[in-house]
């Protein structure tokens, strides 16, 4: 085995080093499959690749790129309620965290990049990318649970699923298939439960789709997050939950 490093998707230069998918109908760089509760796809779309020309990197010129899926913000008029003068004066609290948050990317990048940076200053990077001697080799998404209405639809299905706290997510793992059966995906998702650790949260879930061979799912096999420690928390012919405490 060679060097290993792993890295979060943080950039351009990160995003690009997403490996592809084994099927070659889809790609990691173009899902938007977990962002979306019914319309998300994991189809290869060369245009998202792209940073849009002259505006920001969403669905139309208006959208709302911190959350894509929010309705458009309407104009609001002047609150008579509300003291102007004294809501623009600086408040003075000396006991305050003095804490700069990093504000999400809006513009001049790739879809799905725009995606991954919505936790910036807050969660943190939702993607990391497995190096193999600097060959990207595995590839993971995770994040809280409320930036994936489909998961959130989908565990809604599982009354028996703890209700809280609730868990983080991982939404995708994936090899390269040149770098198949050499234990990287593994690897690489216990990472990301470590660094789920870290952040705060006490679990995290996976959702394998049973009803899709290995190159058209994102959630692996329930024997494979077994192999890392998670335990199958709704057994299910078809959409089984796999749950790890941290």
């Amino acid at each position: 085995m060679g060097t290993i490093r792993i890295i979060d998707v943080t950039d351009e230069p990160t995003f690009r080093l997403i490996p592809p998918c084994a099927d070659p109908a889809f790609d990691h760089r173009s899902c938007d499959y977990w962002e979306e509760a019914e319309r998300g796809s994991k189809a290869a779309r060369p245009s998202w690749l792209e940073a849009p020309a002259g505006g920001p990197a969403g669905r139309g010129s208006g959208s709302a790129i911190a959350n894509p899926f929010a309705p458009v913000a309407r104009p609001s008029g002047p609150n008579p309620f509300v003291d102007e003068a004294a809501s623009l004066a600086p408040t003075d609290n000396p006991f305050a965290p003095q804490r700069a948050v990093e504000r999400p990317r809006r513009e001049g990048l790739p879809r799905k990049l725009v995606l991954l940076d919505r936790g910036r200053g807050l969660f943190g990077t939702y993607a990391k990318v497995l190096l193999e001697d600097d060959e990207a080799a595995a590839y993971c998404q995770f994040g809280p649970l409320s930036a994936y209405p489909r998961a959130q639809r989908l565990r809604d299905l599982y009354p028996q699923l703890p209700s809280a706290p609730l868990p983080a997510v991982i939404t995708c793992i994936a090899s390269s298939a040149a770098a198949r059966g050499q234990g990287h995906a593994a690897r690489l998702a216990a990472d990301v439960c470590d660094d789920l650790a870290g952040r705060g949260f006490s679990a995290v879930e996976a959702y394998p789709d049973l009803t899709r061979g290995p190159d058209a799912t994102s959630g692996a096999s329930p024997a494979f997050w077994e192999r890392i420690s998670f335990r199958l928390a709704v057994d299910d012919e078809r959409f089984p939950v796999m749950r790890r405490e941290l």
